[in-house]
Parts: C-alpha cells; sequence; structure tokens
C-alpha cells in the first residue's frame, strides 16, 4: 500500500510541476511533447496483445453458464450507468446562463450526415489488420469468438497454462512502464497546458465547467456510490483501488494504458474474499474490461453534452423534445466515434457543425476529464460483473436510499453553485449585430458613389447596346437593396457594403469603368431597367424567378441559395417538416416574392395564407406577427443577427435550391454574355469563394488571408 501511495505522490507532483510549466512557457513547453509521446507509446506496446491473451483466458476458465451470465450482467450495468450519464447530460444544461446569440450561415446546415460503417468496426475480416491498425473493437469481437471456442475445447489446460504466462510477462512489462508515469505526466501535462490559450479558455467555459461538474459527479461520488450500494467494498475502497488509474488516465488522456493496471487494482479488491469466489471474479475482470472498453464509455457520453452547449452558444436552444433523439442518435453514433458522431449529430439538428472546431479546441482538457470518467466506469462495471459472478452481489435498501436521496441534493446544490458562478463570469452580452455592422469589404475600399435617392427616368433608350453606352459614359449604374442582407446594405459607418457591392466594384474596375449606386423599387425592376433605362444592372441577392426571367435579362448564377424559413426560436421544432404543417389553415407565412414563392408555398400547404412583403424587415417589426418568413438561408441568417429572437429551419423533408444572378435590361444580351462569363472567371479563380466565406459565412479568416 506504502507503494501505491508513493506512486500516486509522485503522479501528482508530475502532474503539478508540468502544469506550472506548461503555464510559465506558453508553447514553448511543446519541446517536452516527444517525451510524453514516447510514455503513451511504450504503455500501449503490450495493451493489444494484453487484451487479446486476456479474453482467452477469461472465457476459457468459464463455463458456457458463467459466460452467458457475465454477458447479461455486463449488459444490465452498463445500460444503467450510460442512463445516469444520459440523464445527467440533460439536467447539467439547466446551469447555462440566459444567451442572446445568433450565427452567419454555415453550409453544413445543409449537409447530408455521414454513415458509422459499424460492420467495418466490428465484424473484422482480417483480425490481423484490426491488431496492426488498433481497430479495438474488432480486435474484441476476434478475442471474444476465440475465447468462447476455448471454452469447449477439452484439452485446454496447457494453452492455458502457456496463456497465464503470456499474461505474467505482458504485466511485467506494463508494470516497468508504469514507474515512469511521473516523467511522462510532467511531460505530458507541460505540453498540453502551454497549447491552450486563454481566449480559447474563455470563449469555452460554459462547457468546460458543465462538463467538468458532470465529470466529477460521476467519477467522485455516483459511479462509486452505486457500486459500493450493490457489492461488499467500501467508497473509500473503490477511490483507492482506482485512484492510480484515475491519475494516469487523466493526465496521458488515453484510456487503453492503464487498463492493466486497472484489472491488477480490481482484482486487488477481491484478494481478501474466499479463493474460488476470488478466482471466479478475477477471471470475469480479465473478460469485462476489455469488453466494455470497445463500447461507449461514460466520459464518452457525457461528451453529448456539448449539443445542448452548442445549441445555447447558437442561440438555439435544445428543446426538451428533441432530447430522446440526442440520446438515441446520440449514444448511437458514438460507438463510431465522437469525431464522426458529433457532426453527424450537429447536422442532424441544425446546428452549425462549424462548431465542432470548439469541441477539438477543448481536446486538450475534455479529452483527459472524458477519461477520467472512462476509467471509473470500466472499474464500475468489472467489479459489477465480477462481483455477480462470485455471489458478492447484494441490494442494499438501506443504503441505496441513502445514496439517491444524497445524490439529489448534491446535484441539485451543484447544478445552483456552477448556475451561479457562470451567470456571474460568462459575458452574457450580445455583440452579434454589431460583428455584422461593423464588416468592411473584404478586397480594397467601399464605394463613394452611392445615392440615396432613386435616380430619374431616361426616356428613350439608345439603339446601341448597353455595355457600350456604359463605355461611353464611363460609368456603370447598379441599382441595390438597401436591406438586402448579406449582398448590399449599410454598415455602422454609413458604407454600402454586401457581396454583390463588392463584385459589381470589380466587375467595374475589370471594364476600365466607375460604379455608381441608386437604390431601386422591387415592384417596378423591370420597368426600371427596360423602359425608365433607370439602372445597368441590379443587385441584392435577387432569385432568378421564372417571371423575372421573362421579363429581364439575368447573368448566369453566382451562387444557388437554400429555401429556408425564418421563424421564431420557440417554434423551431414546429417548423422542421413541411408535412408537420400541412393541415393547419390558421398560418400566416410571408414571401419575398409573387407568385413563384407564394404559388410554391400554396401548393405545398394548402389553407395557408402568403402575404407579400417589400422587406424582410416588415416581417421582424410587423405589428401583427407572421407565423414565418419564406428566404434563402442565407440572407435568413445575417438578419438573424440583427433579431436573435429569430431563427433559420430548413425542413428535413423539403430542400430546394434557387439560383442567384444579377438582372439586367432585357436587351442587354452584350452585357449579359460579359458579366456571365466574368462570374465564371471569378468562381473558378476562388474570388466567389473567398467572398461568400466573409460575407455569407462571416469568416474573420477569409479577409485574412485574402490580405
Amino acid at each position: 500500500m506504502k507503494k501505491a501511495t508513493n506512486l500516486t505522490t509522485l503522479i501528482l507532483a508530475g502532474l503539478v510541476l508540468g502544469i506550472i510549466l506548461g503555464l510559465l512557457l506558453g508553447e514553448r513547453a511543446s519541446v517536452l511533447e516527444p517525451i510524453g509521446t514516447a510514455f503513451v507509446r511504450l504503455l500501449q506496446m503490450a495493451v493489444l496483445p494484453y487484451f487479446l491473451v486476456a479474453l482467452l483466458l477469461g472465457f476459457g476458465r468459464l463455463s458456457f453458464e458463467q459466460a452467458k451470465g457475465v454477458g447479461i450482467r455486463l449488459l444490465g450495468f452498463s445500460l444503467i450507468l450510460w442512463g445516469l450519464t444520459i440523464l445527467l447530460v440533460f439536467i447539467l444544461p439547466l446551469a447555462f446562463p440566459d444567451l442572446k446569440s445568433a450565427s452567419f450561415f454555415s453550409s453544413s446546415m445543409v449537409q447530408t450526415a455521414a454513415e458509422v460503417d459499424f460492420v467495418s468496426l466490428y465484424v473484422p475480416a482480417n483480425p490481423f489488420e484490426s491488431l496492426s491498425e488498433a481497430v479495438i473493437p474488432g480486435v474484441v469481437v476476434f478475442g471474444i469468438a476465440m475465447g468462447l471456442a476455448l471454452i469447449g475445447v477439452p484439452e485446454k489446460k496447457v494453452l492455458l497454462t502457456v496463456l497465464e504466462s503470456v499474461a505474467d510477462a505482458l504485466g511485467r512489462v506494463t508494470g516497468f512502464v508504469v514507474k515512469l508515469t511521473p516523467i511522462g505526466v510532467f511531460a505530458l501535462a507541460a505540453g498540453a497546458t502551454g497549447s491552450m490559450s486563454p481566449e480559447d479558455f474563455s470563449r469555452l467555459q460554459v462547457y468546460l465547467v458543465a462538463y467538468t461538474l458532470g465529470a466529477v459527479l460521476l467519477t467522485f461520488w455516483l459511479v462509486p456510490m452505486l457500486v459500493s450500494s450493490l457489492t461488499p467494498f467500501g467508497f473509500r475502497e473503490i477511490l483507492r483501488a482506482t485512484r492510480d488509474p484515475l491519475v494516469t488516465g487523466f493526465t496521458t488522456g488515453n484510456l487503453l494504458v492503464v487498463l492493466a493496471m486497472l484489472a491488477e487494482n480490481c482484482k486487488g479488491l477481491f484478494a481478501r474474499q474466499q479463493k474460488e469466489r476470488r478466482q471466479h471474479a478475477e477471471s470475469v475482470i480479465d473478460v469485462s474490461l476489455p469488453i466494455a472498453f470497445t463500447f461507449p464509455n461514460l466520459g464518452v457520453v457525457l461528451i453529448l453534452l456539448f449539443i445542448p452547449f452548442a445549441g445555447w452558444f447558437t442561440g438555439s436552444p435544445i428543446e426538451a423534445a428533441q432530447y430522446p433523439r440526442i440520446a438515441v442518435l446520440g449514444f448511437f453514433s458514438f460507438f463510431g466515434s465522437v469525431e464522426m458522431g458529433l457532426p453527424f449529430l450537429l447536422r442532424q439538428l441544425r446546428i452549425p457543425t462549424d462548431l465542432f472546431q470548439l469541441h477539438l479546441v477543448t481536446l486538450v482538457y475534455i479529452g483527459r476529464a472524458a477519461t477520467l470518467v472512462a476509467v471509473m466506469h470500466l472499474a464500475a462495471v468489472a467489479l459489477l460483473t465480477a462481483a455477480g459472478n462470485a455471489r458478492l452481489l447484494h441490494f442494499k435498501p438501506k443504503r441505496f436510499g441513502l445514496f439517491a436521496v444524497a445524490s439529489l441534493l448534491i446535484v441539485a446544490a451543484s447544478l445552483s453553485g456552477a448556475g451561479l458562478l457562470l451567470s456571474r463570469t460568462v459575458d452574457q452580452s450580445y455583440s452579434k449585430d454589431q460583428m455584422l455592422t461593423a464588416m468592411a469589404p473584404l478586397f480594397g475600399p467601399a464605394p463613394e458613389k452611392v445615392s440615396r435617392e432613386v435616380p430619374a427616368a431616361r426616356e428613350g433608350a439608345s439603339d446601341s447596346g448597353v455595355l457600350e453606352e456604359i463605355r461611353r459614359r464611363g460609368v456603370l449604374r447598379v441599382g441595390y437593396d438597401p436591406g438586402g442582407l448579406p449582398f448590399s446594405f449599410f454598415n455602422e459607418r454609413e458604407e454600402l457594403v454586401g457581396i454583390d457591392i463588392e463584385m459589381t466594384q470589380a466587375l467595374g474596375d475589370e471594364l476600365g469603368v466607375g460604379v455608381e449606386y441608386f437604390p431601386y423599387d422591387k415592384r417596378t425592376m423591370s420597368t426600371d431597367l427596360n423602359e425608365t433605362d433607370r439602372y445597368d444592372l441590379l443587385v441584392g441577392g435577387l432569385f432568378a424567378t421564372t417571371r423575372r426571367v421573362e421579363s429581364m435579362r439575368f447573368s448566369d448564377p453566382y451562387l444557388d441559395l437554400n429555401l429556408a424559413f425564418v421563424v421564431r426560436d420557440h417554434r423551431r421544432q414546429e417548423f422542421s417538416t413541411v408535412a408537420s404543417l400541412r393541415g393547419r389553415s390558421n398560418l400566416r407565412i410571408g414571401v419575398l416574392e409573387q407568385p413563384y414563392f407564394g404559388t410554391r408555398i400554396e401548393q405545398g400547404l394548402p389553407g395557408v395564407t402568403t402575404v407579400l412583403l417589400d422587406s424582410p424587415e416588415q416581417f421582424f417589426e410587423a405589428e401583427e406577427p407572421l407565423d414565418a418568413l419564406v428566404m434563402s438561408a442565407e440572407a435568413g441568417s445575417a438578419w438573424t443577427l440583427l433579431h436573435p429572437h429569430f431563427n433559420v429551419v430548413i425542413p428535413d423533408d423539403v430542400r430546394m435550391e434557387i439560383p442567384v444572378g444579377f438582372p439586367m435590361p432585357a436587351r442587354a444580351l452584350h452585357l449579359e454574355n460579359v458579366v456571365s462569363r466574368w462570374l465564371d472567371l471569378k468562381r473558378k479563380d476562388g474570388t466567389i469563394e473567398a467572398l461568400h466565406a466573409h460575407w455569407i459565412e462571416g469568416r474573420t479568416e477569409a479577409r485574412t488571408e485574402a490580405n
């Protein structure tokens, strides 16, 4: 016991010293990373062979009846622990402070979710390939198959003796490497601490605090107390047996490397039991740990908390009605990997998958906290299953009742404390509207010649082409929509900006003419282009619908926008599918173009009333609120930045893309050809992609790359 205490002390000392050094040196502490990496690889070296040997030994010592009992207990206790953790995931968001938020459009909002190939993951065609590539589920399935087959082999004592010797040798290798743990922990802690910036921590403190609270509750109270309520072991005994694996797992962030250590420590708890019972328990521990390892552990399941956090972060809080869906989809998607599961869930819930990058930022800490919880989870499964096999499992109603009451009080007090802390430390002010209105052009300055008045009519258009007229006068006259976010709008400096404004500025430069901007009225676009000759070209994210193309000449599309509903936050789920709206005769939905969108809505939703609006602003500021507004998800996202109580919803069952181009006079054949070919060039040289990232997705790195 003294040795264990000394090792624990040295590990903790290495952890503390590594953190201090990382804080002092910052990114320079990364020079220690090779030492930490070497330590982790040494720990991993004997693990996969240990898996196979442990499974063969464990099953080889069992009868078919015992193997069946182990499987049932393992599954039953795992379900209890998983359910407890998922419940905690849905309780922890109660500590989140109130936050008003919104987000720019993300292309991930319309991406389809990737599927996990469970067959390839769990059914190895070549077990040696699974071994070489460390595909743990495949290795364990192969080990289980071999172990079950070994149960029925009549002459297996010699093989079991050999396997025991191999297991002992592997244990010696692991034991030697474990002695190096304080050094490895020191190097890993220094490198990890030095790589995390204060800005990252500040941005994610809500998720970090909530996850930490869940990890602490599970690791140091809920799971060990549950085990203590059902087995002969005391709460403190369980913590003592798991402390070295817990510290090592937290500092390495690698669950695999502590399995051998955890197995030996769990077996040590049964040392005082009768020999027969001890043997039954030890054989089951060797089987249950590798099997439990292949399924989502509690640390991974707790990462489901990122989904409510992402919803809170973007101003789209997850509703209670969606929790069962998250529980089922999230749990099974995590059978593949968190890296596949989280983006899949974000897409399913229409939360921008860009937020997955925030999860990656937290991995320096969250990965280690998840491993901490996972160590206790594996210990609990192994101890409960082994105790059941050794007939040491007993339900203690009094202790369990006290545990349940105390747990409710502790969880409630913890949530209250965390909520109070976060409400005082998290900046709850809203600034996304300022981010939008502060936006500046990506390439070059804002235009100087901008009028706020509709230009005078020019009766009697020239017989020459529109492009020739533009060259003769030396000016391209562009009509803009002052409320055409994010295509054309005025920023806080009263500059006319937007993706269409930048594109027409660039077009004027390449034509060698100046550009002047004048507002236009959507109701008279065709007349102003074809009859009164007020404009040469119009901008503002205008859809190339059938009626418009009939009366105006459109350039080739430069973007395809995604049709969506804009609704109040609390009605997101209501508009998630068009099918759920059918039969609703009391709905009033705003549209910005007739007859195309109005007709489509009325055909798809009989009985719904459509209301033609001149501007999205009429929808957001209407005295008699409409139920929804139909517009592009790209433009709608920009408007929700100004009105964060609204949200963009792309229905799951109906997807529609509408092309966007530049309208011109019907006679502007030459101009349309030039503009269309120019747009093709801008698409191929990356200009449109960069402008889309800047104005529509709000990615600040686009500006950095451009500069």
